[in-house]
């Protein structure tokens, strides 16, 4: 299939450890639950594996608050088992790409104890300390997730510096130390042969080195009153000028492209890698391909709703901007935001909605990542107490709304289910037996189990349905595979009716040219084909048609119908 690299041609799949599946009856997934169900992960169809991070951690974050970049995490198994879990990927022919956090560590991190122990510590400079008098801040900058960017040690008098929780120190990587050392970490895993990262929170990195104040003219309060006040555009566009005011000093700075292209040149010495950065900023691919090979299209997960002229805005813009060279990649979903069906789910279409969801993302131009549990349908969970939140994020949020919007707690419970993350991570759900599966009935799992599972939202009882979502994901998977046209061809829009999005795939170096056509709408649409174009094959569709559609040239769509045929 033409001169590819394998992430080019892969379709990627996020598996949440600690939510994928639990070996050993604690209540937590771990590296031997996910071992246990790699034929799973093949036969649906999937190429690569982004992890999650697997590094020990006190979890203030969740896992992104890293104590040891070196190990795994007591809680998933050792590193035997994850060389178990890498050689079972690739003995399958599929891939694995680990999560690098690079902005911060945990501040329970060999190296932050070091440098926290004495102003004169070696590792001192290896994170950002400022002078605090009289344990003020060293300047008015905010952390993301809410109180100052800056947290006082009493011990040495200074601050030091947080992008997000001050359980979160950020690394200073102006210092050559720190930077040789996380290269070397990076290089450490792929020895062992992991086959690239996902660079978390990296436009974080740096920050501007003479801390001067920001000038956004309001606290980080007075930001959030706004913007939970905000109704209109503009008013929403007043919320996104006055945080970019509030946190222009602290991230992407211009000189993170030279560090790109460092670790770019540190991964090209394993022949084959790849770098996903988290970011949707597509300057980060570089100007000669020379800094990240994908940045994800992260505008797509924004849509307020599933249309076509919402995809194609996103499109057209994306790809305009995309410098020469690049590849794009898409996703709608990730252990960030809303799941999937929550967000764009009707309540009466949700399974044709969750189909159209999935071919959007196998037809469009550029590689798809997928988020365990949308292939079966999986929804947001939403507790009924605070204190069954997990999430900081959450936690800050339902302060910020008790205190600052001064709502009642039954109020700010309901927004803060809305922003915690916890939703989107419960545990995998396997089966229709007590905890879905994925632990023993008498555990407990870490996060509460959907109810749902018990009335067919789960593996083994879709596996055994021939119209269920998880046979839908199997047999697109497939498709797209026997299909070089929806991976490398080109991208031309067709004129469609009222709710539908059809365009060709193909064009110079492409076998067979393809037709797309996806029917977003709850009606019957017809669409006429080209006079130019003649239907040869049908590669897929969601209803019975017959094979042969060369005299086809009105063809009419059933409600939510995805249709894809090669033409010539």
């Amino acid at each position: 299939m033409k001169d590819l690299e394998w992430w080019q041609r892969a379709i990627f799949y996020q598996v949440y450890p600690r939510s994928f599946a639990d070996s050993n009856g604690d209540g937590v997934g771990d590296l031997n639950g996910i071992i246990k169900h790699l034929d799973y992960l093949q036969d649906l169809g999937v190429d690569a594996i982004w992890l999650s991070p697997h590094y020990p951690s006190p979890l203030w974050d969740c896992g992104y608050d890293v104590s040891d970049y070196l190990m795994v995490a007591p809680e998933y198994g050792d590193l035997d088992d994850f060389i178990r879990l890498l050689e079972g990927l690739h003995k399958r022919g599929m891939y694995l790409v680990t999560d690098f956090v690079l902005n911060h560590t945990s501040d329970q991190h060999s190296w932050f104890l070091e440098s926290r122990s004495s102003r004169k510590n070696s590792k001192r400079d290896w994170y950002i300390w400022q002078n605090s008098i009289g344990g003020r801040p060293p300047n008015n900058w905010y952390s993301w997730f809410g109180g100052s960017a800056w947290e006082f040690d009493p011990a040495t008098n200074q601050s030091y510096y947080h992008f997000f929780f001050k359980q979160q120190p950020d690394l200073n990587w102006r210092n050559p130390e720190v930077k040789a050392a996380m290269l070397d970490t990076m290089r450490y895993w792929l020895e062992l042969g992991v086959d690239g990262f996902r660079l978390d929170s990296l436009g974080m990195i740096f920050e501007a080195p003479d801390i001067p104040d920001q000038e956004s003219g309001m606290t980080q309060q007075e930001l959030y009153h706004l913007s939970r006040m905000a109704k209109s555009r503009d008013q929403r566009m007043q919320v996104a000028r006055a945080s970019r005011k509030m946190f222009r000093f602290q991230m992407d700075l211009s000189e993170l492209h030279g560090l790109l292209r460092e670790i770019r040149q540190a991964i090209d010495e394993y022949p084959g890698k790849v770098l996903v950065g988290e970011t949707e900023l597509v300057e980060y691919y570089g100007s000669a391909n020379d800094e990240l090979h994908l940045v994800f299209n992260f505008p797509l997960t924004r849509m307020k709703k599933l249309t076509p002229s919402a995809v194609l805005c996103n499109h057209f813009s994306r790809l305009t901007k995309l410098p020469a060279g690049a590849w794009p990649c898409n996703t709608l979903g990730n252990h960030d935001i809303s799941r999937l069906l929550s967000r764009y789910g009707d309540g009466n279409h949700d399974i044709e909605i969750a189909r159209l969801c999935l071919a959007l993302m196998l037809t469009l131009p550029g590689t798809p990542f997928l988020y365990n549990g949308d292939e079966i349908g999986m929804l947001d969970y939403l507790a009924n107490d605070i204190s069954q939140v997990q999430d900081q994020i959450g936690l800050w949020t339902y302060r910020m709304e008790i205190d600052e919007m001064g709502h009642s707690p039954e109020q700010a419970l309901a927004y803060a289910l809305e922003i915690a993350r916890d939703k989107c991570r419960t545990p995998f759900q396997w089966d229709n037996s007590p905890n879905a599966g994925f632990c023993p009935a008498d555990a407990t799992p870490w996060l509460p189990v959907n109810s749902n599972y018990a009335d067919g939202v789960n593996a083994a009882d879709q596996t055994r349905t021939p119209n269920s979502l998880l046979n839908s994901y199997r047999s697109l998977l497939k498709a797209r595979k026997l299909t070089p046209a929806l991976v490398y061809g080109g991208f031309q829009p067709l004129k469609s009716p009222p709710g539908c999005l059809a365009f060709f795939r193909g064009g110079r170096g492409v076998s067979e040219n393809c037709m797309v056509v996806l029917n977003m709408s709850k009606g019957t649409r017809v669409i006429e084909l080209p006079i130019r174009n003649r239907i040869t094959r049908l590669v897929y569709s969601t209803h019975s048609r017959e094979k042969k559609l060369e005299s086809f040239r009105i063809l009419s769509l059933f409600p939510f119908e995805i249709f894809i045929a090669a033409v010539e």
